[in-house]
């Protein structure tokens, strides 16, 4: 399995998201590693009620294997379902060494 594999894998079991997208965004960034930095936007019910503070902690939680393993960056964009009607989603800057 790979890491995106093993990330979308567990956010689709723990939250039963209605959006689930990952990019790999590594090719951005300097550095030997390939899947080594990723945007994750969950769009959840689960986190109705929760801070920011909080969605990014169980989050965290949840992905800690890959985050302390492979992944070295993983920029979180989590919303409700009531949120996502009125957001967008930011582009990721590229790697200062990139530029």
């Amino acid at each position: 399995m790979t890491v995106a594999d093993s990330i979308a894998h567990k956010v689709q079991q723990a939250l039963n998201p209605t959006v689930l997208a990952l990019e790999n965004e590594s090719h951005m960034h300097s550095g030997p590693r390939t899947d080594s930095h990723f945007k994750l936007v969950v769009v959840a019910e689960h986190f109705q009620g929760m801070s920011k503070v909080k969605r990014h902690q169980a989050l965290y939680k949840l992905l800690d294997t890959e985050l302390n393993g492979p992944v070295h960056a993983l920029a979180l964009h989590l919303y409700t379902p009531e949120e996502w009607k009125h957001s967008s989603v930011p582009d990721s800057p590229l790697c200062s060494s990139k530029n």
